[in-house]
């Protein structure tokens, strides 16, 4: 049985060390849930291999983007390595429109920008259990020289100092618990009272 109550939708935002596991679990959550979709950004880098236009991101001239970002397209943007990056203002909010929720990985720098935003938004920082493990499974995904590895844990240490500038912390010990927990924490977020649109004049039956 439908109430017939509609709520506002909103952006979910997971940020953790590299090798923290959130991508993998953005794409769970992804393939899980008919009613969310990925937050597609904009870049001035070439696509690489099986990227699509406009599915992995809105590929652009550096003229356009910097046209958009004046326009103030970006919730966030940073030139990484000589290419633009930037989150999408208006097809956020046009997915939200649909009765969507997206959700989006990014780090520290790019989430704090977008919490300062006007957008509905929730952050969610995710974790491995200790520094140990997050050194185990960079390693184990063997895409790393040593170097990168010992840059990327010390990195983490930076990240993990900013964990209570987020609303939720998951660990992720377990792939489908942290999944799970994830989960739940959208539920509960939409079930906040702030999310319900007029809900005394539903209620009453206008």
């Amino acid at each position: 049985m439908t109430t017939g109550y509609s709520k506002r939708n909103f952006l979910i935002i997971l940020s953790a060390p590299s090798g923290g596991g959130k991508s993998t679990i953005k794409n769970e959550i992804l393939e899980k849930s008919e009613k969310m979709e990925y937050s597609v950004s904009y870049t001035t880098r070439a696509p690489r291999g099986s990227e699509k236009d406009e599915v992995d991101y809105f590929f652009v001239t550096e003229n356009k983007f910097l046209e958009l970002k004046v326009k103030n397209e970006f919730l966030e943007s940073a030139l990484v390595h000589g290419n633009w990056y930037g989150t999408s203002r208006s097809f956020i909010e046009s997915k939200f429109n649909q009765g969507k929720h997206v959700i989006m990985d990014i780090d520290i720098q790019g989430a704090e920008s977008i919490r300062k935003s006007d957008i509905d938004s929730v952050s969610i920082f995710i974790l491995p259990p200790d520094l140990e493990i997050l050194e185990k499974r960079l390693r184990d995904r063997g895409t790393d020289n040593e170097e990168s590895i010992r840059k990327r844990l010390y990195n983490a240490r930076k990240e993990i100092e900013k964990i209570s500038d987020y609303e939720y912390l998951v660990i992720n010990d377990d792939l489908n618990d942290a999944v799970t927990e994830i989960e739940a924490i959208i539920k509960a977020e939409e079930n906040k009272v702030k999310r319900y649109n007029k809900i005394e004049s539903k209620f009453y039956g206008g």
